[in-house]
C-alpha cells in the first residue's frame, strides 16, 4: 500500500474535518433542523462553550454549517447544515447503525 502526504488522501482530509466526537455529534443534532448555541450546548452535555463555538466556527469555514443571526434583542443565532454538511448524514447513519449492531448500551 503506498503512503501518501495527508492533503492527497480524501480519508485524511475528511477524518481531519469531521474525526472528533463533538463534530459528528454536532452535525447530529443539526440533522432535525437549525438549532441555537444554547439549545446544542444543553444537548452536547460536557461539551463547554469555548470548543462548542471553535467547532461551529470550524464547520461554517468549511461550509458544513450555515450561520443566520437575526437583529432582536436580545440577539438570536441559529446554526444548520448546509447541501455539503447534508451530505455527511449517510455517514451519520452508517456510524448510529454500527453503534446499535455492534456497541449496545449497557442495560
Amino acid at each position: 500500500m503506498a503512503h501518501h502526504p495527508p492533503d492527497h488522501c480524501p480519508i485524511a482530509r475528511a477524518a481531519a474535518l469531521i474525526g472528533d466526537s463533538w463534530t459528528l455529534l454536532i452535525v447530529r443534532d443539526l440533522t432535525h433542523g437549525s438549532r441555537r448555541f444554547s439549545e446544542l450546548e444543553e444537548s452536547l452535555a460536557g461539551i463547554s462553550p469555548k470548543t462548542l463555538s471553535q467547532r461551529l466556527k470550524m464547520l461554517e469555514a468549511a461550509n458544513l454549517i450555515s450561520r443566520q443571526a437575526f437583529a432582536e434583542v436580545p440577539p438570536r443565532v441559529e446554526y444548520a447544515l448546509t447541501e455539503k454538511g447534508e451530505a455527511l448524514l449517510p455517514i451519520i447513519e452508517a456510524i448510529k447503525t454500527f453503534g446499535e449492531r455492534y456497541l449496545p448500551a449497557d442495560e
